[in-house]
């Protein structure tokens, strides 16, 4: 470890005023990206190495000694995926993020998953930084894969339910109808009782019986910021009267293919979920509404080797109570819910809406912040150009 601390010993900080040469002004970064607990590396044209922090001496076992006498092709094994993003950020000077990477090196054996963010540096565009997030399991694939396996069981059960309930829920129902004229007042509140509670039940299974169609949605070009502002309005004259809702739109952003009335139901969930963890005693209640476009997201699909790119991202963020942490590895299973008279399927349905349409949904809480995240595919064009919508 001594080369690695004389190495560092002789970075020496430069008046900002000075023209630096492109290894020299990798030190104005050096405190900030060294403290990061993520490996980190800042390339520079030539693909040899400036800087790397210790969570990437630790990651590949090098001293950063050792790694300044290399480019970053000598530290990922041939064919590694990962260097196809890097010669992807060098020449579009773009920004780039991908989920689930595996990455193999000689430094260590097998191979490790990783998200890697990319993108030029802001002050020397010829030079950039690439970091790499380890994940212990494909976390994203994971939920892609347990939100669809959740809805394919409620897709079962629900046609079991249709079948095995609702006939017998309209034969009891029509029996308390036609006994509730002959009975006195007391037995005849006890018939309205159960025509109540089989239409209750009824509606339930109604809700339960999308889960079960499987037939493909209708798609077309929809402008999510016409989703997003039809949702606000009803918002604001309804249940989330007394927020505040502030938007941060990509002015840019190209049409999502998608079902507009599901894509609707699917924000209207959401925005009521956030104004219901906001809570009408709140005077200081405020929803995020924000749009972008995200060119280097892509996701694997579960069961197949084939990519796909999900740039457009669309979070809603508010300040409520925030989600259990005992809730949230469950959140968008059928039935869990936290409202007494909820019945747990709006985010399982959601869940199943965002994959229909090719999608993903994340979300993230703790008190006073819950994000929710969803990442579609856009409009494929045939001269690939985005066309703005505002």
């Amino acid at each position: 470890m001594t080369s690695k601390s004389s190495s560092r010993s002789n970075l020496k900080a430069v008046p900002s005023h000075t023209a630096l040469p492109p290894t020299s002004r990798v030190i104005d970064y050096e405190m900030l990206l060294g403290a990061l607990p993520h490996p980190l590396f800042v390339i520079a044209e030539d693909q040899s190495i400036l800087f790397a922090n210790a969570a990437a001496e630790s990651f590949f076992s090098m001293s950063l000694l050792m790694m300044r006498r290399s480019r970053i092709s000598d530290i990922f094994a041939f064919g590694c995926p990962l260097m196809a993003l890097v010669e992807q950020v060098q020449s579009t000077s773009a920004t780039v993020n991908e989920y689930s990477i595996e990455v193999s090196t000689p430094r260590f054996s097998g191979t490790k998953l990783v998200d890697v963010y990319g993108g030029p540096m802001p002050d020397d565009p010829r030079s950039m930084f690439l970091m790499l997030q380890q994940r212990s399991m494909a976390q994203m694939i994971e939920r892609q894969l347990t939100h669809r396996a959740a809805a394919r069981s409620v897709s079962g059960m629900a046609g079991v339910l249709a079948h095995e309930i609702k006939n017998p829920l309209s034969g009891i129902r029509g029996a308390a109808q036609l006994l509730e004229p002959a009975l006195n007042d007391e037995d005849r509140a006890l018939a309205q009782l159960i025509c109540s509670e089989t239409d209750r039940i009824r509606n339930l299974v109604d809700r339960m019986e999308v889960f079960g169609d499987e037939r493909p949605i209708t798609k077309d070009a929809v402008n999510i910021h016409d989703v997003l502002n039809h949702v606000r309005r009803i918002s604001e004259h309804g249940f989330g009267h007394r927020i505040r809702y502030v938007e941060d739109y990509d002015p840019s952003l190209p049409a999502v293919l998608g079902n507009r009335d599901k894509l609707v139901q699917v924000f209207l969930n959401l925005i009521k979920n956030a104004a219901e963890a906001i809570g009408d005693k709140s005077d200081n209640g405020r929803i995020l509404l924000q749009t972008a476009f995200r060119p280097g997201v892509r996701l694997s699909v579960p069961g197949s080797g084939t990519r796909v790119s999900l740039p457009l991202m669309i979070l809603i963020e508010d300040n409520g109570s925030g989600i259990a942490d005992h809730l949230k590895p469950h959140l968008f299973d059928p039935f869990v819910t936290t409202k007494p008279s909820g019945t747990g399927l709006g985010l399982a349905l959601v869940a199943k809406i965002i994959s229909d349409h090719g999608g993903v949904i994340e979300c993230e809480s703790e008190p006073k912040r819950t994000i929710f995240r969803v990442l579609l595919p856009m409009q494929q064009r045939s001269n690939s150009a985005k066309s703005e919508l505002g």
